[in-house]
């Protein structure tokens, strides 16, 4: 017994005097890599970063490095100037900033770049990394970066973080904020403030030489590229749809009947145009997906590239639907307000004061309330989905989506959204088709036009969705070619299928 004590009590103490009174022992007798991933309560720093610039980006930079442990210093022309700097960064000149850091973020625009010139010696292999814009595109008959390159070439210069905005970095990088695109001619100093991003829980992507900084440089000036075609869509639909109601409404009450109806503009004609663009533009959604699906089984074969306006216009749906999704909660919302109109209420007193003073009833029309009802319910239910597209085409609802829900729900439920408010027009309409008075100057209501688009883009998905045309599609985009459209079938034996357009 006392052997076994005496055992447990020198065991003890060696553990205790390993473990606990030494522990730098133990990680002194791992290997550096395994030190290195070890952070021992936070003492552990991934690396010193030097930053040109004490702006706002500068700041909103040195704050999140010195969040993911690196140790930041500040190169400024006025060092005793840094109230505004974040806690725990060291300012310092530049020449002794430089002594620092192997990195240095430039943080400055193109016009102060001229005292690097005599920072060249100190320069000398170290990664310079340019983050910096203009104000306008072809400011410059070259890149900020390749300037840069020029008048230190002692230096590598990675073009870098020009995309992340300082307000990105300050709200931790989210969704789209999170993507740093680099370029530059050495691998491995871009894999250095690659690593510098990933450690800041950025996704950094590579774009090649630094050639391509002229490009990075001209992101931030972009102003909406993919939203210019769906604007000036919408824009040019809801100018001819108000316009062509004008005339119809106003106009011609004016010149056969001498009535004036301007007031009906705020209010009634623009409720008129706002249905029928977002309409319009939920079908154009749709139909050039019909389109190349057409063009496909045309060709045989899906290596073909479609033409250019089909692919820019496959581009902008998504922007095409949101836009068409904001005339709709316009029309919702001036639909709502009707009741209140001064119009509504002089045009029921009217009415109720004349049967009253008739002594008639008006009676119940069975079938107008069917009509009633059922006009509204298509309308409350395309209106329904039509929100629910908007909101997964949210990133952050669509990331949460597998491709399979993704694709149900923008093809599935977008084409029943478009049914939905296709009937809901028509139900609106009922049979004004076949009266003569809907056709004031020989010219059908603005909804009969708007029908047309989207009963184009609902017969060619009943087609397309029919057996035999849907398999031939679907074989298509698995990659079967007909004979002689480019490929050579693997097997034509068995892959053979018939022409069907």
């Amino acid at each position: 017994n006392r052997r076994l004590f005496r055992s447990i009590k020198v065991g003890w103490l060696m553990v205790h005097e390993v473990l606990i009174k030494k522990p730098l022992f133990i990680c002194a007798a791992m290997k550096p890599d395994s030190v290195a991933m070890m952070e021992l309560g936070g003492l552990h720093k991934q690396g010193a970063v030097c930053i040109f610039g004490t702006g706002n980006f500068g700041r909103s930079l040195g704050f999140r490095l010195l969040q993911a442990g690196y140790e930041v210093t500040y190169g400024s022309r006025h060092p005793g100037k840094s109230a505004l700097l974040p806690k725990g960064a060291k300012v310092t000149t530049h020449e002794e900033a430089l002594q620092e850091a192997q990195v240095i973020f430039l943080a400055v625009h193109r016009e102060q770049y001229g005292f690097l010139a005599s920072l060249s010696p100190a320069l000398e292999g170290k990664v310079l990394v340019d983050i910096s814009n203009n104000v306008r595109r072809g400011q410059y008959p070259e890149s900020n970066a390749e300037y840069l390159r020029k008048l230190v070439p002692g230096a590598v210069v990675i073009k870098a973080f020009n995309t992340i905005s300082a307000w990105a970095l300050q709200a931790g990088g989210l969704d789209a904020n999170r993507q740093v695109l680099i370029c530059g001619d050495c691998a491995s100093a871009k894999q250095a403030v690659a690593d510098i991003a990933h450690g800041l829980g950025l996704a950094p992507l590579d774009r090649g030489s630094l050639r391509a900084a002229s490009e990075l440089e001209d992101i931030p000036l972009q102003l909406f590229p993919l939203w210019r075609l769906p604007l000036r869509l919408g824009a040019g639909l809801l100018a001819a749809f108000f316009t062509y109601n004008v005339i119809r409404d106003v106009v011609h009450a004016h010149v056969t009947d001498g009535k004036d109806r301007s007031f009906r503009i705020m209010i009634s004609l623009a409720n008129k145009a706002f249905p029928d663009v977002a309409l319009v533009m939920l079908s154009l959604c749709y139909l050039p997906g019909a389109m190349a699906a057409v063009l496909q089984l045309r060709n045989g074969t899906k290596y073909r590239c479609f033409p250019d306006w089909l692919d820019r216009w496959m581009l902008c749906r998504k922007q095409l639907g949101l836009l068409a999704l904001a005339f709709a909660v316009l029309h919702v919302l001036y639909t709502l307000v009707i009741p209140i109109r001064y119009y509504v209420f002089y045009r029921r007193a009217t009415v109720y004061v004349g049967l009253m003073q008739e002594n008639k009833t008006l009676e119940f029309n069975n079938v107008m309330a069917w009509r009633s009802d059922a006009y509204l319910s298509m309308g409350m239910l395309g209106f329904a989905l039509f929100v629910l597209l908007g909101i997964t085409s949210l990133p952050s609802v669509s990331n949460s989506l597998n491709w399979r829900e993704f694709g149900f729900i923008q093809s599935k439920l977008g084409h029943t959204t478009l049914l939905l408010c296709t009937a809901h027009t028509f139900l609106y309409g009922w049979d004004n088709f076949l009266q003569p008075s809907a056709y004031k100057w020989l010219t059908p209501r603005s909804y009969m036009l708007a029908l047309v688009v989207p009963c184009v883009v609902l017969a060619l998905k009943a087609v397309l969705i029919t057996p035999c045309v849907d398999r031939a599609v679907g074989r298509i985009r698995q990659g079967w070619e007909r004979e002689g459209k480019g490929r050579a079938p693997e097997d034509n034996a068995n892959n053979h299928l018939p022409l069907i357009l």
